[in-house]
């Protein structure tokens, strides 16, 4: 099995690491813009090999797509921040050029390839993949629901001072500090839901923590994260390449799911060979429909931004 990551950036290059050092593929190629920074990335990489016990081989290439070719699955990472002055509508043009751009030219080499969208602002980007490209909306996946859920059921283990991976959590919405929806009310500690062992202010603390999660790494490391991204990525490549069908919150594309449609947002979804294998319909109450409906405006109000380009 072969995998691509485009952007050998912080993520990208986490990424590649721990699909590496598990063995889910046998190759991995991390492609970049910039002169040399990938195959320095993959040769630092590929150096730990011996000491870590994998046999994946890992490539860098500077813009070379025909080095990816043949690859099951391809992670767009690339894209640049927003920076001060930059407006949103700004930011979203010149990412959804580089991901237009990349997916093509993945495809170009790649034609069955599953892509997983980690660009932000994630939702769009994953939607623009999806117009852009034509592909049946089962080989277009964004990943924030992964990582998203991955920090709820990180603050829900401090606050129950329990053992992270005893607890169940999903985080649905779209994937941003205003837009995501931590499922409080469906989470659980062993089987038991967590209510009963954290009062309603302790619940709105975690969620409230949940939806900065993002934002609090970027104060504290001055940049954003990394290694929870890569791994949450690393983990829904898992379930592709080996069939897992693990049930993943994922931006997917909606045509009357949750009374939604037209626009790609976080929803569960079984993870398999055939990418997006279904989405779950969760029963959820009228609030958390509510708060669903809100976030899906907003995700649509984001998207007006690509219509010059669609």
């Amino acid at each position: 099995m072969k995998v691509t990551i485009v952007g050998a950036g912080n993520v990208g290059a986490s990424c590649a690491e721990y699909i590496a050092q598990k063995q889910i593929a046998s190759k991995v190629v991390l492609l970049d813009i910039k002169e040399g920074f990938a195959e320095g990335k993959a040769l630092d990489l590929f150096q730990t090999a011996t000491t870590l016990g994998f046999n994946t081989s890992i490539k860098g290439v500077t813009n070379d797509y025909a080095a990816t070719a043949g690859s099951d699955v391809v992670v767009i990472t690339s894209g640049v921040p927003r920076k001060p002055g930059m407006t949103r509508e700004e930011l979203i043009g010149i990412n959804a050029g580089i991901v237009q751009k990349v997916s093509e030219s993945i495809l170009q080499h790649s034609p069955e390839a599953f892509i997983v969208v980690v660009s932000n602002p994630m939702d769009t980007m994953t939607y623009l993949a999806l117009k852009a490209t034509g592909l049946p909306k089962n080989r277009i996946i964004g990943m924030g629901g992964a990582l998203d859920s991955s920090r709820f059921k990180t603050y829900l283990s401090l606050a129950l001072d329990k053992p992270v991976n005893d607890i169940q959590g999903m985080v649905i919405g779209g994937h941003g500090d205003t837009t995501m929806i931590p499922l409080a009310r469906l989470a659980s500690y062993n089987g038991a839901p967590v209510s009963q062992y954290l009062d309603a202010a302790s619940l709105e603390k975690v969620a409230a923590d949940t939806m900065v999660g993002g934002a609090t790494l970027t104060k504290l490391l001055g940049t954003s994260a990394w290694y929870a991204p890569g791994a949450s990525v690393a983990f829904l490549v898992d379930s592709i390449l080996n069939d897992y069908k693990r049930m993943i919150p994922c931006s997917v594309l909606l045509e009357g799911e949750y009374g939604l449609k037209d626009l790609c947002i976080g929803v569960p979804c079984i993870i398999g060979a055939n990418g997006i294998e279904s989405i779950v319909d969760v029963d959820l109450n009228a609030e958390e429909q509510a708060l669903l409906n809100a976030s899906a405006q907003k995700v649509m109000a984001m998207n007006e931004a690509l219509n010059d380009i669609l």
